[in-house]
């Protein structure tokens, strides 16, 4: 694997994403080890799931038969796009934030937006993947716009999970009450104005960070 990745100009990008990770796990040690409270350990789990989109979304694009393969490809980039909310939901653990015993809030601030940062780095890497994946089949304009709306399909999914406490498997668990739920917001948006909310706002600020990083990437690649 590690083999693959260096071959394929990815092995950097695992590094980062493992150092990082594995700072974030520290951090969250040092808090239980400091205060003897479990308080911030299901980041953990969080952070597990974003990277999940990240590991589906580079297992693809590491494995060019699948990609010749229209309809297995078309099956993992829906079962990414389930997974794909968990990684930029990690923002919303900053609900969790308050005065918590021992430790100092400035430390907590820290660790849940380390939490955070890494998860929108494993979100907005796996949408650049998928963006690869789809050079072949569409012009950079049509890619741009279906990032934006990946971005925004994103925020509605953080809507579900954060608020109605949906998770990613109840598409098999309890499809039909996941659908419910779904239909009745597109179908009666108005009376669900925290839904659209969540998802406008989210969204908007998840692309404002994505196409500010890509920017900075230009700007750097030009220089």
């Amino acid at each position: 694997m590690i083999a693959l990745l260096r071959e394929k100009n990815y092995l950097n990008e695992f590094l980062y994403l493992a150092i990082a990770s594995t700072l974030c796990f520290l951090f969250s040690l040092f808090r239980v080890f400091f205060t003897d409270s479990s308080a911030y350990l299901f980041l953990n789990w969080n952070l597990f799931l974003a990277f999940a989109p990240w590991a589906l979304s580079i297992f693809v694009l590491l494995k060019p038969k699948i990609q010749t393969k229209k309809r297995t490809l078309i099956l993992l980039l829906g079962v990414w796009l389930l997974f794909f909310p968990n990684a930029p939901y990690i923002l919303t653990d900053l609900f969790h934030l308050t005065n918590r015993g021992a430790m100092p809030k400035w430390f907590d601030l820290i660790l849940i937006l380390s939490f955070a940062w890494v998860g929108l780095i494993f979100a907005f890497l796996s949408l650049r993947h998928i963006e690869k994946l789809l050079v072949p089949m569409m012009s950079q304009k049509w890619i741009a716009i279906l990032s934006s709306s990946l971005l925004f399909i994103g925020s509605f999914g953080i809507y579900l999970g954060r608020y109605l406490r949906w998770n990613s498997w109840d598409i098999v668990q309890h499809p039909f009450d996941l659908m419910y739920d779904v239909g009745n917001r597109v179908v009666s948006p108005f009376e669900y104005p925290r839904a659209w909310g969540v998802t406008i706002f989210m969204g908007i600020f998840l692309n404002m960070i994505y196409w500010s990083l890509k920017l900075i990437k230009k700007q750097v690649d030009q220089q």
